[in-house]
C-alpha cells in the first residue's frame, strides 16, 4: 500500500529551514512528500537569519533541491494535505494561476494545510484568507489584515484545517499541532511486519 502524498510547493529563494525540516519530518511520520514548483527544476533555496545591527533579517545561498514537478501538472486529488514554506518564493508563486487553483482545491476540499512565514501572501493571491485567524512573519501582519484575516504574533495558530506559524523558530510546535491534524484527516497505515520464523 503506498503512503499518503503531501504536496509542497515552493521555487526560488524559498527558506531552506523551512522546505526542509517538514518535508524529512513528514516522511518520517510515512507520508510521501513532493515538492511543486513554477517549473520543474533544481530549486536554490536561501538562508534568512538575523544579524546584530540589521533592521530586518539577512539572506544567504542555501541548498539546492529538484522540484518534482510543475504547478500545471499537479493534481490536487492526488494530495491528502498542503504545505507552503516561506522566504522569498511565496512574492512571486503567488502570481501563478495554477497555484492559485491548487491552493483553492485544499481550502475548498478542507485538506490540511500547512503555511507559515512569508505564505499568507500566496493564500491571500489565492483568496483565501478572509475571516480566518493566521500566524505569518510579524512583518506581514499589515497583509494579512488586508486579505481579511486577523493576524495572531503566535506559533501554531490552528484555525480549522490550517495551521499557520511565524517563521522556523516556531517549526516544533506548528509541525506538532500540523501532524495531530494530519493523524486525524488523513492517517497513514502501518505496514504489516513479516512474520518472523
Amino acid at each position: 500500500m503506498s503512503a499518503p502524498k503531501i504536496l509542497m510547493v515552493a521555487g526560488d529563494a524559498a527558506e531552506s529551514l523551512e522546505v526542509l525540516y517538514p518535508y524529512q519530518r513528514l516522511q518520517e511520520e510515512g507520508y510521501e512528500v513532493q515538492i511543486a514548483a513554477p517549473s520543474k527544476k533544481k530549486l536554490h533555496f536561501v538562508v534568512h537569519d538575523f544579524e546584530p545591527g540589521y533592521d530586518t533579517y539577512t539572506e544567504k545561498p542555501g541548498y539546492s533541491w529538484d522540484a518534482d514537478l510543475a504547478f500545471k501538472d499537479v493534481k490536487p486529488d492526488d494530495y491528502v494535505a498542503l504545505v507552503i514554506p516561506g522566504g522569498r518564493a511565496p512574492e512571486y508563486i503567488r502570481n501563478d494561476p495554477d497555484l492559485q487553483k491548487i491552493i483553492r482545491h485544499f481550502f475548498q476540499q478542507e485538506k490540511p494545510v500547512a503555511q507559515l512565514c512569508h505564505a499568507p501572501l500566496a493564500l491571500a493571491a489565492a483568496g483565501v484568507l478572509k475571516g480566518r485567524k493566521s500566524a505569518a512573519y510579524p512583518a506581514l501582519a499589515p497583509d494579512v489584515a488586508a486579505a481579511g484575516a486577523e493576524f495572531v504574533d503566535s506559533g501554531a495558530v490552528v484555525d480549522g484545517h490550517m495551521v499557520s506559524a511565524r517563521a522556523w523558530p516556531d517549526h516544533p510546535t506548528w509541525m506538532r499541532a500540523f501532524i495531530r491534524l494530519l493523524k486525524q484527516k488523513a492517517p497513514v497505515r502501518e505496514p504489516e511486519l513479516a512474520a518472523t520464523r
